[in-house]
């Protein structure tokens, strides 16, 4: 059958006579099976294209479902830095004011155990990105978890805030004679504590603040106290010295002018003073001193501001 040949009569219309074309029967079996693989070729396609559309869908709402999970983690990261820095602030605020009121402020100042666990758990995923993709989910309920552990502790530092604020408010006369802010503004150039002499370059103890600034700066009491010196002191130039009671007293050095009197009594704000560059000094600036029964004690315990 398929080898047999074939006579197809070709007639036109309005055309006298015909076509006469001779086939082999193999090609029409030919031309069946080429019309038979594309009708297949056909389906696959439309099929594959069907499926293409299906998968291209799938990963535009995976990716959109990541994206929506990045904006959370990236939401959820800086509230919880944020939360950080606030709970740094309350404890070092709350360190202040146990020293203000000779409480133990050990626990103030140490780190709490929920901070350095954000810490850890925020450093190993943001610094490992694969580790983060794996385990977004994880991640973002234990941002959560830290999350709700650090509103929590903030929210009771605030609480014990309040109760040493309540202890101070009955305590008035202990938090007026504190020298608890800044004596004058400016840039602190040499803190408390060990430094390099600025005139032997060798190590050696700076018993309290150089605050820079320009000369004639007015410089205020930092609390109620009384005078008991005010004159010139060698290496420290123009200098006043000033009692607080419960023994504290502040040193003020390298002043320009000196606008109070021994026995005078000063109050918080009071101007007692201006910057200068008197005595052994480098340029105007502030030597400021605290002292606590005789023992120099740095001066950043105090100031709240």
């Amino acid at each position: 059958m398929f080898f047999k040949k074939y006579n197809v009569l070709i007639f036109k219309d309005r055309e006298p006579g015909f076509k006469n074309l001779r086939l082999r029967g193999w090609l029409g079996l030919v031309f069946f099976l080429i019309l038979l693989i594309l009708l297949a070729g056909n389906i696959w396609l439309w099929t594959y294209f069907n499926k293409s559309r299906q998968l291209e869908y799938e990963l535009a709402e995976h990716q959109k479902i990541v994206h929506d999970q990045n904006s959370q983690l990236l939401s959820l990261t800086t509230k919880v830095e944020r939360l950080e820095d606030n709970l740094i602030r309350v404890q070092q605020f709350d360190a202040k004011l146990r020293v203000l009121m000779n409480l133990d402020a050990e626990s103030a100042e140490v780190e709490s155990e929920g901070q350095a666990q954000t810490d850890s758990a925020v450093g190993s995923f943001l610094g490992n990105p694969a580790l983060l993709e794996r385990h977004r989910d994880l991640f973002a309920r234990r941002l959560h978890s830290l999350t709700n552990e650090l509103s929590n502790q903030v929210s009771m530092e605030e609480i014990d805030q309040q109760t040493l604020l309540h202890v101070l408010l009955e305590n008035k006369d202990a938090l007026l004679a504190t020298p608890s802010i800044w004596p004058v503004r400016g840039y602190l150039s040499s803190g408390f504590g060990s430094r390099r002499n600025p005139f032997t370059g060798q190590l050696s103890s700076h018993n309290g603040l150089d605050i820079a600034t320009k000369t004639g700066t007015p410089i205020q009491a930092p609390a109620r106290g009384n005078v008991i010196f005010s004159d010139r002191d060698g290496a420290y130039g123009l200098c006043i010295i000033i009692d607080h009671g419960s023994g504290i007293t502040t040193r003020y050095a390298h002043l320009n002018t000196i606008t109070v009197e021994v026995g005078q009594s000063v109050q918080r704000g009071d101007i007692i003073g201006s910057v200068g560059s008197t005595g052994r000094s480098t340029g105007p600036h502030l030597h400021y001193e605290v002292r606590l029964n005789g023992a120099y004690v740095d001066p950043m315990r105090y100031i709240l501001d």
